[in-house]
């Protein structure tokens, strides 16, 4: 039978036998809205709580605005599957795996799956942010399932945000109309939303608002750099972990006026005179409208005044970031070498003359840093650079300007583990990144680090697989329980530091600790001025 009100109260986390001694029909726990109640079975001890809301519906005259406080609900609110996945696009042969309830603009909803037996634990708190470009993801995805992570004494939350036109759209008219006097960043607003939303209730989840971690991959690695950085949440987190991506180097915020502008210039392509207009759009007209213009014009994160105030670097130089542990890290094949080479046959003349193309005014400087002689060395020379220019770059400086100013250790890791070969389910055709890969693709590793091999059954795993898992989801959960990945049973990870020879953790079956042999490439590389035609490299 149900469990009463008044043991909700007593209790927090309602789960078997609280009170009885016998297992309830249902779990239930008062949040500050009211009262969650799931009926899905627990799992290995871990009890889940889907699709709880975050935000009101982002709908209406709140399509671009930041979320608004969630109305008290009466009664009991089933907690048992998860929210819609917010409005997107996904491209043939995309990577995602979604599990959330359809597709709809009223998508401000996140999950919970909590080990804890009562409300009184102060478990620490794992939260992560999905990637995807800031274009597309989900919070449902089983990649991110956190299942796993809670059988390891964590409580963890897995959000949704809004992506693309909806998430990151800037507009004149929007920047009157709000109380900041900003307007675009609305997918990072909800993410801050979601942190809120963490402080005030997790507690009654077992878990404890002052260890709370936020974590990420790709698009989910450059927010929880922003997490980091900006002044709205940099005192809400306790740990930051990155997996590819940061807002510094080879990516940078747009300032606000270009991002305005091209807001402006998108309304117009798509027939829209005024902001009235947009949203009188439905959301699939709206996607539509946009797709048929081809264009992305004003869907960048920007220096809003409001959520980022300067450039990312501009917070770190400053030291004015969260003072909190980080741990960051990239894969090996982030981008493959036909990103440098094209189609060219990969010899050490190709390589050089691709070096020119994309460095005409600092070639010298990057052959003496990429210098192959034979083609193993000259896909293996592109393959790092290709990935260096699209987002490893970025993130080992982030990484380095952090442990700079923070006065707090940063941990660094370079993920090389190969996945297998995609094998797939019938009527569904394998991610773009899995063909041919010469290293560990980008996102390659999140299955491994969250512990959810098992949850995608697309890839035939073999032991050195679990133990790369076992491994990477070993310093994760140190590192959420104490900031350091550091514990019995893996290879001892030194800071990234000078005095420790800037090594990093290398990531594979035998992981092990090693000087960072990529550094004097990206110094090199951090060195050259962005340029039209590549520069640096970019996204």
């Amino acid at each position: 039978m149900n469990t009463s009100i008044a043991a909700i109260s007593a209790c927090g986390v309602i789960l078997a036998g609280c009170l009885t001694g016998q297992a309830p029909a249902a779990d239930r726990v008062k949040i500050a809205n009211g009262v969650l109640e799931s009926t899905a079975p627990a799992r290995n001890g871990v009890r889940s709580f889907k699709g709880i809301p975050f935000g009101q519906p982002p709908v209406g005259v709140l399509r671009w605005r930041e979320p608004q406080p969630v109305k008290n609900w009466a009664g009991v609110r089933n907690a048992d599957k998860f929210g819609p996945t917010c409005m997107q696009r996904l491209a043939p042969n995309n990577d995602y795996w979604m599990r959330g309830d359809g597709m709809s603009e009223d998508c401000l909803y996140l999950n919970v799956w909590t080990p804890a037996k009562t409300g009184n634990e102060k478990l620490p708190v794992f939260v992560y942010i999905f990637g995807g470009g800031f274009q597309n993801g989900d919070g449902s995805e089983p990649r991110y399932d956190g299942e796993a992570m809670a059988r390891k004494g964590i409580v963890t939350v897995a959000i949704n945000y809004r992506t693309n036109i909806f998430g990151f759209f800037a507009h004149p008219e929007l920047t009157q109309e709000s109380p900041h006097h900003a307007s675009g960043n609305y997918g990072l607003l909800d993410q801050y939303a979601a942190l809120k939303w963490v402080q005030e209730n997790i507690a009654a989840f077992g878990g404890d608002p002052k260890r709370v971690t936020v974590g990420g991959e790709s698009a989910g690695s450059m927010s929880v750099s922003l997490l980091v950085t900006s002044p709205l949440t940099k005192n809400m987190i306790a740990g930051a972990i990155c997996e590819s991506g940061s807002y510094v180097s080879n990516a940078t915020l747009t300032p606000f006026a270009d991002s305005e502008k091209s807001g402006a210039k998108l309304a117009e392509a798509v027939g829209a005179p005024n902001l009235a207009a947009l949203r009188a759009l439905s959301a699939t007209q709206l996607q539509e409208a946009v797709q048929k213009a081809g264009i992305r014009l004003g869907l960048g994160v920007n220096v809003d005044g409001y959520f980022m105030t300067k450039q990312q670097s501009e917070v770190l130089e400053a030291a004015d970031q969260a003072k909190i542990p980080l741990m960051a890290g990239s894969n090996s094949e982030e981008s493959g070498a036909r990103s440098v080479l094209g189609q060219a046959e990969p010899t050490p003349e190709n390589f050089v003359a691709a070096i020119k193309r994309l460095y005409p005014n600092d070639a010298d400087k990057v052959l003496k840093v990429y210098n192959p002689k034979t083609a193993d060395e000259v896909l293996d020379a592109a393959m790092a650079l290709a990935s260096a220019r699209f987002i490893a770059l970025g993130t080992w400086k982030f990484t380095e300007m952090h442990a700079k100013t923070s006065g707090k250790p940063a941990y660094r890791y370079f993920y090389t583990r190969v996945r297998p070969k995609f094998l797939g389910t019938p009527g569904q055709p394998p991610p773009q990144n899995s063909v041919a890969a010469r290293g560990a693709v980008h996102s390659a590793e999140i299955q491994y680090a969250m512990g959810n091999l098992d949850l995608d059954t697309r890839y035939p795993w073999d032991q050195d697989d679990r133990k790369v898992s076992q491994t990477m989801q070993g310093y994760f959960v140190n590192f959420i329980k104490t900031g350091n990945p550091n514990g019995a049973g893996l290879p001892k990870w030194p800071p990234y530091e000078a005095k420790t020879n800037y090594q990093r953790m290398n990531i594979n079956a035998v992981s092990k600790a090693e000087p960072d042999t990529d550094r004097p490439a990206y110094l090199v590389l951090d060195s050259i001025p962005p340029s039209p035609n590549g520069g640096r490299g970019g996204r």
